[in-house]
């Protein structure tokens, strides 16, 4: 379904489009004919037309005609380059708003403060609409140097490790049955307690994988002894500076074969041990170079011109 505000307020924004850049391929003759005549009727609607300068004017004799150059005007402001099929539908749509409005019109819907109020407020909706995709079209004009210059200054963020974790759940689960005593007393200490023995255990998680023990051993330990009967996490996975948290990003500055120390997070502890470090090459980055700049100019444009308006409110009156 379209918006009604988008389609009654976006008519005039975007230029037909000529004859050459419509599609053609699979049309039947009849389908061509009328793509080459933009002023040939498109859409006919019998019973309908605009009866304020004549009232008397008898519905069987109201028509309003649309051209093919008219409809596509319309489509296009709303959506450019609108497949066969939408612009089928969307017809039906602005039929029944045309009925709509006119209706609107004859019971003087479109007079008083009201509704020039409402049309200011689509106005600015519409020209900041299309302000927004005029600053995409803008900042999508990426070059190939654009590319090359955002790869080399930030070569490291495009570098992956292959690694192994282990994952120490921050709190012990308490034992069965002893739920109750610790909710009823003393459940801060015991909650203290509980987690503190997690602190310890990840110490010794941690020196026995400096020894050499086997990361998947250590993760089973590590969730046997925290009480969690899930599935045991694989420890192999492949990370990049940008998909760690910022406390453990340190890990991406290790060499191959070395183990990180204990890591905290919220949630519990990681000790990481990287098998290999690559960087991979500036063609399989392009696509995510292109959109993190895309990304980034726009926000630096929306930016440069929100942050011109400095608004002060009166919040006494807000607060009320």
């Amino acid at each position: 379904m379209f918006p009604c505000s988008a389609l009654m307020a976006q008519q005039s924004s975007v230029p037909v489009a000529t004859t050459a850049e419509l599609p053609t391929l699979g049309l039947n003759r009849q389908a061509q004919k009328q793509i080459a005549e933009p002023d040939k009727p498109l859409i006919t609607i019998t019973g309908l037309c605009d009866t304020r300068s004549n009232p008397n004017t008898v519905a069987s004799d109201c028509k309003t005609i649309i051209t093919r150059a008219e409809f596509e005007k319309i489509t296009n402001a709303i959506k450019p380059n609108m497949s066969l099929h939408a612009r089928h539908e969307f017809a039906f749509h602005y039929i029944d708003v045309l009925a709509m409005t006119r209706r609107a019109e004859q019971m003087g819907l479109d007079q008083g403060s009201n509704y020039e109020e409402q049309l200011k407020l689509a106005r600015m909706q519409v020209l900041s609409q299309d302000l927004k995709s005029t600053i995409q079209a803008k900042v999508s004009q990426i070059t190939d140097k654009d590319i090359e210059d955002y790869y080399h200054s930030s070569e490291e963020s495009f570098e992956e490790a292959e690694i192994e974790r282990i994952y120490i759940p921050k709190t012990q689960q308490p034992a069965s049955g002893s739920i109750k005593q610790i909710s009823d007393t003393d459940g801060e200490n015991q909650s203290q307690e509980l987690q503190q023995r997690m602190n310890q255990e990840a110490t010794n998680l941690h020196a026995r994988a400096v020894a050499g023990e086997e990361f998947a051993k250590l993760q089973a330990d590590a969730y046997e002894f925290a009480g969690i009967k899930s599935a045991i996490p694989n420890t192999r996975m492949v990370v990049r500076r940008t998909s760690l948290p910022p406390n453990q990003v340190s890990i991406m500055d290790l060499r191959p074969g070395e183990i990180s120390s204990v890591l905290a997070d919220p949630n519990g502890y990681a000790i990481y041990k990287v098998k290999s470090k690559d960087t991979f090459p500036l063609e399989r980055a392009r696509d995510e170079i292109k959109a993190n700049l895309r990304s980034q100019r726009l926000q630096a444009e929306m930016r440069s011109i929100l942050d011109s308006a400095v608004p002060v409110l009166d919040e006494s009156y807000f607060a009320r």
